[in-house]
């Protein structure tokens, strides 16, 4: 537990497995994106794609969320000194 009460290790394991979920979800629209493409939905097929796009850019947010809780709250900061 931290000092502010929050266990880290479980919160960082909910959010790989918040992570592992969009990961299926992401799998699963691929596939709906091929199929909407090769049926010629090709509007249809952009959406998704973008959508999945999207959920990438989310599940790395959590990546990252996860690293910061595993720092103590705080994001890796190098300082090089000049």
């Amino acid at each position: 537990m931290c000092e502010r009460g929050i266990n880290v290790s479980q919160m960082r394991l909910s959010l790989g497995q918040c992570g592992d979920a969009l990961g299926m979800v992401q799998q699963w629209l691929e596939q709906l994106h091929h199929l909407a493409d090769h049926g010629g939905l090709s509007a249809s097929s952009a959406e998704i794609a973008q959508v999945t796009v999207m959920i990438g850019e989310a599940r790395s947010k959590l990546e990252r969320a996860s690293d910061v809780a595993e720092n103590g709250g705080t994001p890796d900061v190098t300082v090089e000194r000049v």
